[in-house]
């Protein structure tokens, strides 16, 4: 038993160094085959990783890649997301401005998942580790994610949701429609009580960078504070996402 902990702590380690060689997205055929790994257990090994946030899995392309969690791994990792600095010090410069948290999001298979923060000063503030994941279909960044999705995607990821959910909690394609149909007409979703009680996030997603990923960054703090905020909060989201697309 102690040498089967062993050997699963060793390959843990071993497909985070893989990544840091690789430097791109993995499928699980390409670990599989990279590190002369059994399929079952390299398999399980992969879905753990990505249950306790150290990688996300694009289920469209069936790829892992690493997140902000095991950067300390591989500086790669952060210039994979931040690349010539722009996007960092755009989350910089609305903790700055805002004077509230600033997150940056990225869609794992059925959630939203924080893969960057840049905390508040505020002694009230929005305070959660990366890794941290939330509901695509029921949070402020998940809703920025979705919002740059087809029809055809995003009924295929509700189909999914609903399949896991419980009865009482099945999400109608209207009303997921209605809500992405909102972000859109206003270009940046605005969540108020949505995970948890008088917490609120106003995002919009990223154009699309390198790897083809979906990102989205939001500003999140207490709702009555970024209701208060909101005007300043959208024009410095705009002018940002503008330098961006540029």
């Amino acid at each position: 038993m102690a040498e089967d902990a062993v050997k699963s702590a060793r390959r843990v380690f071993e497909i985070l160094e893989y990544f840091d060689r690789e430097r791109r997205p993995l499928a699980l055929k390409d670990v599989l085959e990279g590190l002369d790994y059994p399929a079952s257990s390299g398999s399980a090994l992969m879905k753990s990783l990505v249950a306790l946030g150290y990688l996300d899995y694009d289920r469209e392309r069936r790829t892992y890649f690493p997140t902000m969690r095991i950067a300390a791994l591989g500086a790669w990792v952060h210039d994979a997301l931040f690349g010539d600095g722009v996007l960092s010090g755009l989350m910089d410069h609305l903790r700055q401005v805002t004077g509230e948290t600033v997150i940056l999001a990225a869609q794992s298979d059925l959630h939203a998942q924080y893969v960057h923060l840049v905390h508040s000063s505020e002694p009230l503030q929005v305070t959660v580790p990366p890794g941290a994941r939330r509901p695509l279909a029921a949070s402020g960044l998940g809703w920025a994610l979705l919002s740059v999705k087809s029809e055809a995607d995003v009924e295929k990821l509700r189909r999914r949701i609903n399949a896991e959910a419980p009865a009482d909690a099945k999400l109608s394609r209207e009303a997921l429609a209605e809500r992405l149909a909102e972000v859109r007409q206003r270009g940046y979703a605005f969540s108020k009580h949505t995970v948890s009680e008088g917490v609120g996030v106003i995002g919009a997603a990223l154009p699309r960078g390198r790897f083809g990923r979906d990102y989205a960054i939001g500003v999140a703090g207490p709702v009555e504070r970024l209701e208060r905020k909101e005007a300043l909060i959208v024009a410095e989201l705009r002018d940002g996402l503008a330098r961006l697309g540029g």
